[in-house]
């Protein structure tokens, strides 16, 4: 080739970040879209795009709360339910003769009302419908000529009845409730499955839906497997199940309380919080509160605690009360008991974290959900750089020395953990005298310092006399 002018270009001299998978996270739960790739929801979709994205399901709903509190990229693996939804009895409170009745598979839990606003029997009657108890109510529709009408997006369809002679009369009202399809535990885990060969970047894995301590466990085991075997840190925040019917509240809270004894993983975190909350969409629900959890962690630094009182407080005009009611005495139980719970504060308006707990053994160091997301960032960073050594060369006349070199490089990468103050510091140890020729393994000791978190303030207050002697 003949010589000229030339250019050659050096990229990321700026010092662009690259995806490190900080705050993403994977959502699995129960939709009616079925999709052979995980659908990825970004923080800038409205409630609607959301919606269309996933369908009107228990997956579009928590992915809403995340994206609400903080989460800008979602990556959603739709389940297909297992056990469909219910539809409960009807109400009527009418002065007409026209009857309903209800058929079909519900998408999520409504609580749906119909009202009449135009007298008259079938393609006379006009009516409006609301699927979140009144809240907000639809366009005004006429009630068809054969009676059936498809509310749209929820899997329901009402059937109007009017015999001859008679009629439906304005402000006559038709509610029924719905349960959400559920996904069972073996729905669950067979989902989990994907993540072995699931190669993009990502911090945690949100199971959204109630679960049980059967399920608990089995996601513990395959957190293990995953971080042992596939290499891939990540922790769980699952949804602890409701209270029952009838069931007293601190028969509740003791019963969670015991179940807690099952589980002993740091990298498994349980959301016993619930509340009555406002979504996106402006519509009110009673949720368990781990999709607002799943958000706070996408604007956390990894060291950041979700309960720090100056940034992640919850508004009273989005959470109106903690549920079950009167579950603010029991706080303190689940969180010995290592749930992630809510709590208000004397002083301060709204809601906030107590801890973010995580469901490990007595004496471990990482009982915090920050605790645990600097360790699988910290993992992650030095298997990155460790890789790089592998069937490196060893200088067999300085084996100690050649090996400390190599021990550098994969601390390089931490001392920037601290500078960006997510540690206080670190310290690498090659141990030396290591029998490369026999053993062919590099053995190396990391040890690091948190940062320091101020979970109680203690102020001792008195009264001072200047002319005192």
């Amino acid at each position: 080739m003949l010589r000229d002018v030339r250019h050659e270009i050096t990229d990321g001299l700026l010092g662009l970040s690259t995806t490190k998978g900080e705050g993403v996270h994977v959502k699995i739960g129960v939709s009616p879209i079925v999709s052979d790739t995980p659908i990825i929801i970004t923080g800038n979709m409205t409630a609607a795009k959301i919606k269309e994205r996933l369908g009107l399901s228990p997956l579009a709903d928590k992915v809403m709360d995340s994206v609400e509190n903080g989460s800008a990229r979602v990556i959603c693996f739709p389940v297909s339910a297992t056990t469909a939804g219910t539809i409960g009895a009807i109400s009527s409170g009418t002065v007409g003769s026209g009857s309903l009745k209800v058929t079909g598979s519900p998408y999520n839990a409504f609580d749906i009302s119909i009202k009449i606003t135009g007298q008259g029997g079938l393609n006379a009657a006009s009516f409006v419908y609301s699927i979140d108890g009144g809240r907000s109510y639809s366009d005004e529709a006429t009630v068809p000529m054969n009676g059936v009408f498809v509310i749209e997006d929820t899997g329901l369809t009402v059937t109007f009845e009017v015999l001859e002679g008679q009629k439906f009369n304005v402000d006559d009202v038709f509610t029924f409730k719905t349960t959400a399809p559920q996904m069972t535990n073996g729905d669950a885990l067979k989902a989990i499955e994907k993540l072995k060969t699931f190669n993009e970047e990502f911090e945690f894995v949100h199971i959204v839906g109630e679960s049980n301590a059967e399920l608990w466990a089995a996601v513990s085991a395959q957190q293990v497997i995953l971080a042992n075997q596939y290499h891939k840190p990540m922790f769980f925040v699952l949804e602890a199940y409701n209270i029952a019917p009838n069931e007293k509240v601190e028969d509740y809270a003791f019963r969670l309380e015991a179940e807690k004894k099952l589980i002993k993983n740091y990298d498994v975190q349980v959301v016993a919080a619930r509340s009555l909350y406002t979504g996106m969409d402006g519509i009110t629900r009673e949720i368990n509160n781990a999709g607002i959890v799943a958000g706070m962690y996408a604007k956390a630094k990894v060291n950041q605690s979700i309960g720090e009182t100056a940034v992640f407080g919850i508004s009273v005009l989005k959470m109106k009360e903690l549920r079950p009611l009167g579950i603010e005495e029991y706080i303190e139980v689940l969180d010995a008991a290592n749930y992630l719970t809510f709590r208000q504060y004397d002083g301060l308006e709204g809601f906030y974290v107590t801890n973010a707990r995580m469901m490990c053994p007595d004496g471990s160091d990482y009982r915090y959900a920050e605790d645990v997301r600097v360790k699988n960032k910290i993992i992650k960073k030095t298997r990155k750089e460790a890789l790089l050594q592998l069937q490196s060369d060893v200088d067999m006349e300085d084996v100690d020395g050649d090996l400390a070199a190599k021990g550098k490089f994969i601390q390089a990468p931490l001392e920037d953990m601290v500078k960006d103050k997510e540690i206080s510091s670190v310290s690498i140890n090659v141990p030396e005298g290591q029998d490369i020729l026999v053993t062919e393994t590099m053995h190396i000791i990391i040890r690091y310092v948190p940062r320091g978190k101020i979970r109680e303030i203690v102020i001792d207050l008195g009264v001072s006399n200047p002319n005192a002697k």
